[in-house]
């Protein structure tokens, strides 16, 4: 944990773990130029590879963001815990799609609930903040 002298403030964007180096927006970039070659090319790995790298840059952020109370991503994180569950349970168990969709909406409750609740204790009891909004 770092000292409060070297916390960011409430409305100071949160460090990346790496420092200074953009990491997430070169990966956000390289997925855009793959989606681009991919769609120009019709070359659908590229585009697959392209939306992967562009949802892991985004992710990261929000993820960053979240935990540090900057700013609530609760219903993005709440999610992507829906498609995981709901992927895994579709392709890889090979359960019928309503039990699938079913347990996924039970994941993307309890995330929400317990991402909601990390949120308020990372800013200081604030529900939600985003731009100039705040509760």
């Amino acid at each position: 944990m770092r000292p409060l002298s070297e916390r960011p403030k409430a409305d100071e964007r949160p460090p990346a773990p790496w420092g200074s180096f953009p990491l997430a927006e070169l990966t956000i970039l390289a997925g855009l130029v793959l989606l681009g070659i991919g769609i120009a090319t019709q070359n659908l790995t590229a585009i697959g590879v392209g939306a992967v790298l562009g949802a892991i840059g985004g992710l990261e952020v929000s993820v960053r963001e979240h935990f540090a109370g900057y700013r609530s991503h609760t219903t993005l994180l709440a999610g992507l815990a829906f498609v995981l569950v709901t992927g895994t349970l579709f392709y890889l168990a090979g359960l019928i799609l309503a039990i699938c969709l079913a347990a996924g909406a039970a994941a993307f409750a309890a995330a929400f609930v317990t991402l909601r609740r990390v949120f308020r204790k990372a800013s200081g009891g604030l529900s939600f903040k985003a731009g100039g909004l705040s509760r």
